[in-house]
Protein backbone atom coordinates (compact mmCIF):
# COMPACT_ATOMS: atom_id res chain seq x y z
CA UNK A 1 0.00 0.00 0.00
CA UNK A 2 2.47 2.59 0.97
CA UNK A 3 4.55 1.42 -2.21
CA UNK A 4 1.48 2.15 -4.60
CA UNK A 5 0.89 5.82 -2.58
CA UNK A 6 4.72 6.45 -3.19
CA UNK A 7 4.48 5.52 -7.05
CA UNK A 8 1.30 7.48 -7.15
CA UNK A 9 3.30 10.49 -5.46
CA UNK A 10 6.30 10.15 -7.89
CA UNK A 11 3.91 9.89 -11.27
CA UNK A 12 1.77 13.09 -9.63
CA UNK A 13 5.35 15.27 -8.83
CA UNK A 14 6.95 14.39 -12.71
CA UNK A 15 3.20 15.10 -14.03
CA UNK A 16 3.44 18.69 -12.19
CA UNK A 17 7.11 19.32 -13.31
CA UNK A 18 6.52 18.61 -16.84
CA UNK A 19 2.98 20.95 -16.84
CA UNK A 20 6.27 23.51 -15.08
CA UNK A 21 8.24 23.15 -17.51
CA UNK A 22 5.77 23.68 -20.67
CA UNK A 23 3.89 26.67 -19.49
CA UNK A 24 7.36 28.49 -17.62
CA UNK A 25 8.33 30.21 -20.86
CA UNK A 26 4.41 31.79 -21.22
CA UNK A 27 4.30 32.70 -17.63
CA UNK A 28 7.88 33.62 -17.88
CA UNK A 29 6.98 36.04 -20.59
CA UNK A 30 3.50 37.75 -19.06
CA UNK A 31 5.86 38.07 -15.59
CA UNK A 32 8.14 40.16 -17.48
CA UNK A 33 5.44 42.07 -19.41
CA UNK A 34 4.23 42.96 -16.43
CA UNK A 35 7.38 44.39 -14.98
CA UNK A 36 8.26 45.99 -18.28
CA UNK A 37 5.10 47.76 -17.89
CA UNK A 38 5.70 48.91 -14.14
CA UNK A 39 9.02 50.28 -15.30
CA UNK A 40 7.00 52.35 -17.96
CA UNK A 41 4.74 53.62 -15.28
CA UNK A 42 7.51 54.18 -13.04
CA UNK A 43 9.82 56.01 -15.78
CA UNK A 44 6.52 58.56 -16.84
CA UNK A 45 5.21 58.63 -13.00
CA UNK A 46 8.97 60.57 -12.97
CA UNK A 47 8.60 62.54 -15.72
CA UNK A 48 5.51 63.50 -14.83
CA UNK A 49 6.17 64.78 -10.99
CA UNK A 50 9.23 66.36 -12.46
CA UNK A 51 7.11 68.43 -14.41
CA UNK A 52 4.26 68.79 -11.76
CA UNK A 53 6.99 69.95 -9.33
CA UNK A 54 8.77 72.48 -11.90
CA UNK A 55 5.62 73.71 -13.11
CA UNK A 56 3.23 74.42 -10.27
CA UNK A 57 5.37 74.57 -7.22
CA UNK A 58 8.73 76.59 -8.66
CA UNK A 59 6.86 78.51 -11.62
CA UNK A 60 6.96 76.51 -14.77
CA UNK A 61 9.32 76.91 -17.90
CA UNK A 62 10.79 79.66 -20.50
CA UNK A 63 14.26 80.53 -21.82
CA UNK A 64 15.04 83.46 -20.87
CA UNK A 65 17.99 83.23 -18.37
CA UNK A 66 15.25 82.98 -15.35
CA UNK A 67 14.33 80.80 -12.69
CA UNK A 68 11.71 79.34 -15.06
CA UNK A 69 15.08 78.46 -17.51
CA UNK A 70 16.66 76.30 -14.81
CA UNK A 71 13.20 74.53 -14.60
CA UNK A 72 13.64 73.45 -17.60
CA UNK A 73 17.05 71.69 -16.21
CA UNK A 74 15.35 68.80 -13.52
CA UNK A 75 12.89 67.99 -16.38
CA UNK A 76 15.02 67.21 -19.15
CA UNK A 77 17.55 65.42 -17.32
CA UNK A 78 14.80 62.91 -15.59
CA UNK A 79 13.49 62.37 -19.15
CA UNK A 80 16.67 61.94 -21.35
CA UNK A 81 19.77 60.33 -18.97
CA UNK A 82 16.78 58.62 -17.00
CA UNK A 83 14.02 57.17 -18.83
CA UNK A 84 14.99 57.52 -22.37
CA UNK A 85 18.46 55.81 -21.24
CA UNK A 86 16.46 52.93 -19.51
CA UNK A 87 14.31 52.30 -21.91
CA UNK A 88 17.23 52.56 -24.76
CA UNK A 89 18.92 49.66 -22.82
CA UNK A 90 15.55 47.39 -22.34
CA UNK A 91 15.14 47.24 -26.63
CA UNK A 92 17.46 44.41 -26.52
CA UNK A 93 14.78 42.40 -23.74
CA UNK A 94 11.70 44.05 -25.47
CA UNK A 95 12.35 43.34 -28.73
CA UNK A 96 14.68 39.94 -28.25
CA UNK A 97 12.86 38.18 -31.29
CA UNK A 98 13.44 41.16 -33.87
CA UNK A 99 16.28 41.60 -36.35
CA UNK A 100 19.51 43.07 -34.29
CA UNK A 101 20.32 45.34 -36.85
CA UNK A 102 16.55 46.96 -36.55
CA UNK A 103 17.33 47.01 -32.82
CA UNK A 104 20.62 47.97 -32.65
CA UNK A 105 19.13 51.23 -34.87
CA UNK A 106 16.87 51.35 -32.55
CA UNK A 107 19.04 51.47 -29.54
CA UNK A 108 21.14 53.83 -30.57
CA UNK A 109 18.57 56.48 -31.76
CA UNK A 110 16.60 56.47 -28.80
CA UNK A 111 19.93 56.90 -26.55
CA UNK A 112 20.76 60.27 -28.85
CA UNK A 113 17.59 61.47 -28.39
CA UNK A 114 18.74 60.91 -24.41
CA UNK A 115 21.66 62.68 -25.25
CA UNK A 116 20.19 65.34 -27.68
CA UNK A 117 17.73 66.02 -24.21
CA UNK A 118 19.82 66.31 -21.74
CA UNK A 119 22.42 68.66 -23.75
CA UNK A 120 19.54 70.92 -23.85
CA UNK A 121 19.41 70.43 -19.82
CA UNK A 122 22.30 71.26 -18.84
CA UNK A 123 22.66 74.56 -21.50
CA UNK A 124 19.29 75.75 -19.59
CA UNK A 125 21.34 75.21 -15.69
CA UNK A 126 24.64 76.87 -17.56
CA UNK A 127 22.46 79.64 -19.53
CA UNK A 128 20.72 80.20 -15.66
CA UNK A 129 23.58 80.31 -13.99
CA UNK A 130 25.84 83.03 -16.43
CA UNK A 131 22.29 85.32 -16.09
CA UNK A 132 22.22 85.13 -12.54
CA UNK A 133 26.12 85.44 -12.00
CA UNK A 134 25.58 81.95 -9.98
CA UNK A 135 29.35 80.29 -10.44
CA UNK A 136 29.27 76.89 -12.16
CA UNK A 137 30.41 73.39 -11.57
CA UNK A 138 30.82 74.06 -7.23
CA UNK A 139 28.57 71.37 -6.29
CA UNK A 140 28.71 67.49 -5.88
CA UNK A 141 25.69 67.64 -7.70
CA UNK A 142 27.17 69.04 -10.75
CA UNK A 143 30.26 67.77 -10.89
CA UNK A 144 28.65 64.47 -10.85
CA UNK A 145 25.76 65.52 -13.83
CA UNK A 146 28.76 66.91 -16.05
CA UNK A 147 31.02 63.76 -15.68
CA UNK A 148 27.66 61.20 -16.14
CA UNK A 149 26.87 63.30 -19.07
CA UNK A 150 30.42 63.39 -20.48
CA UNK A 151 30.80 59.74 -19.96
CA UNK A 152 26.96 58.69 -21.57
CA UNK A 153 28.51 60.88 -24.32
CA UNK A 154 31.61 58.95 -25.21
CA UNK A 155 29.56 55.76 -24.36
CA UNK A 156 27.40 56.53 -27.58
CA UNK A 157 30.22 57.94 -29.90
CA UNK A 158 31.44 54.31 -28.72
CA UNK A 159 28.66 52.23 -29.73
CA UNK A 160 28.23 53.97 -32.71
CA UNK A 161 31.94 53.01 -33.94
CA UNK A 162 32.04 49.47 -32.59
CA UNK A 163 28.12 47.82 -33.39
CA UNK A 164 26.56 50.38 -36.14
CA UNK A 165 29.40 51.92 -38.46
CA UNK A 166 31.26 48.83 -40.39
CA UNK A 167 34.82 48.70 -39.74
CA UNK A 168 35.32 47.19 -36.38
CA UNK A 169 36.08 43.84 -36.67
CA UNK A 170 34.12 41.12 -34.74
CA UNK A 171 37.37 40.66 -32.07
CA UNK A 172 36.85 44.19 -31.05
CA UNK A 173 33.13 44.13 -31.10
CA UNK A 174 33.26 40.78 -28.85
CA UNK A 175 35.92 42.48 -26.48
CA UNK A 176 34.17 45.77 -26.15
CA UNK A 177 30.26 44.63 -25.91
CA UNK A 178 30.21 43.17 -22.16
CA UNK A 179 32.24 46.71 -21.12
CA UNK A 180 29.32 48.90 -23.23
CA UNK A 181 26.49 46.51 -21.11
CA UNK A 182 28.63 47.18 -17.72
CA UNK A 183 29.16 51.08 -18.85
CA UNK A 184 25.12 51.41 -20.02
CA UNK A 185 24.02 50.12 -16.57
CA UNK A 186 26.73 52.06 -14.75
CA UNK A 187 25.72 55.34 -16.24
CA UNK A 188 22.30 54.65 -15.65
CA UNK A 189 23.03 54.00 -11.67
CA UNK A 190 25.35 57.55 -11.96
CA UNK A 191 22.42 59.24 -13.45
CA UNK A 192 19.83 58.39 -11.05
CA UNK A 193 21.98 58.67 -7.88
CA UNK A 194 23.46 62.76 -9.22
CA UNK A 195 19.41 63.14 -9.52
CA UNK A 196 18.62 62.31 -5.85
CA UNK A 197 21.67 64.76 -5.34
CA UNK A 198 20.04 67.22 -7.55
CA UNK A 199 16.41 66.85 -5.85
CA UNK A 200 18.13 67.41 -2.52
CA UNK A 201 20.12 70.22 -3.44
CA UNK A 202 17.31 71.68 -4.90
CA UNK A 203 15.07 71.42 -1.97
CA UNK A 204 17.40 73.11 0.27
CA UNK A 205 17.80 76.10 -1.80
CA UNK A 206 14.17 76.73 -2.21
CA UNK A 207 12.54 75.40 0.88
CA UNK A 208 15.19 74.43 3.69
CA UNK A 209 13.00 76.66 6.42
CA UNK A 210 9.73 75.03 6.00
CA UNK A 211 11.24 71.10 4.81
CA UNK A 212 11.23 69.72 7.79
CA UNK A 213 7.09 70.13 8.39
CA UNK A 214 6.93 67.89 5.25
CA UNK A 215 5.27 70.96 2.91
CA UNK A 216 3.48 69.19 -0.12
CA UNK A 217 6.27 69.83 -2.36
CA UNK A 218 8.58 68.38 -0.47
CA UNK A 219 6.79 65.31 -0.11
CA UNK A 220 6.69 65.10 -3.87
CA UNK A 221 9.79 65.36 -4.51
CA UNK A 222 10.70 63.20 -2.00
CA UNK A 223 8.58 60.74 -3.86
CA UNK A 224 9.74 61.39 -6.98
CA UNK A 225 13.36 60.52 -5.91
CA UNK A 226 11.74 56.97 -4.84
CA UNK A 227 10.45 56.56 -8.32
CA UNK A 228 13.50 56.83 -9.73
CA UNK A 229 15.20 54.20 -7.29
CA UNK A 230 12.59 52.01 -8.27
CA UNK A 231 12.77 52.69 -11.86
CA UNK A 232 16.95 52.22 -11.62
CA UNK A 233 16.27 48.99 -9.72
CA UNK A 234 13.76 47.12 -12.05
CA UNK A 235 15.63 48.33 -15.22
CA UNK A 236 19.08 46.85 -13.75
CA UNK A 237 16.38 43.17 -12.61
CA UNK A 238 15.52 43.08 -16.11
CA UNK A 239 18.37 43.46 -18.08
CA UNK A 240 20.32 40.97 -16.02
CA UNK A 241 18.12 38.28 -15.48
CA UNK A 242 19.35 35.25 -17.81
CA UNK A 243 16.04 34.13 -19.25
CA UNK A 244 15.04 37.47 -20.21
CA UNK A 245 18.57 37.81 -22.32
CA UNK A 246 17.85 38.29 -26.03
CA UNK A 247 17.67 33.92 -27.43
CA UNK A 248 20.67 33.46 -29.71
CA UNK A 249 19.58 33.05 -33.44
CA UNK A 250 22.14 31.28 -35.64
CA UNK A 251 21.43 33.37 -38.81
CA UNK A 252 22.75 36.11 -36.82
CA UNK A 253 25.32 34.47 -34.92
CA UNK A 254 26.75 32.99 -38.00
CA UNK A 255 27.09 36.39 -39.89
CA UNK A 256 29.08 37.47 -37.04
CA UNK A 257 32.02 35.18 -35.51
CA UNK A 258 32.60 36.57 -31.97
CA UNK A 259 36.03 35.95 -30.18
CA UNK A 260 34.88 33.03 -27.53
CA UNK A 261 33.71 30.63 -31.21
CA UNK A 262 37.03 31.71 -32.51
CA UNK A 263 39.31 30.53 -29.37
CA UNK A 264 37.03 28.35 -27.00
CA UNK A 265 34.21 26.93 -29.79
CA UNK A 266 31.49 28.16 -27.59
CA UNK A 267 28.34 30.34 -29.00
CA UNK A 268 28.73 34.44 -28.41
CA UNK A 269 26.37 35.63 -25.86
CA UNK A 270 24.08 38.10 -26.70
CA UNK A 271 23.66 41.60 -24.75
Amino acid sequence: MIWKQTVLVSELYFCVCRIMEDSSPDRRGSVFAGLVGVSQVLGLLSVVLTGVWMGHYRGGFAWDGSAREFNLHPLCMVLGLVLLHGDAILVYRVFSNEAKKKVKLLHGTIHLLALVTSIVGVAAVFDFHSASLIPHLYSLHSWGGLTTLILFSLQWVMGLLFFLLPGASSWLRATYLPIHVFCGLTLLVMAIGTSLLGITEKLLFSIESSYPQFPPEGVLANILGVLLVLFGVLLCYLVTREEYRRPPNPEEEALSVHFKTLTEGEAPATP
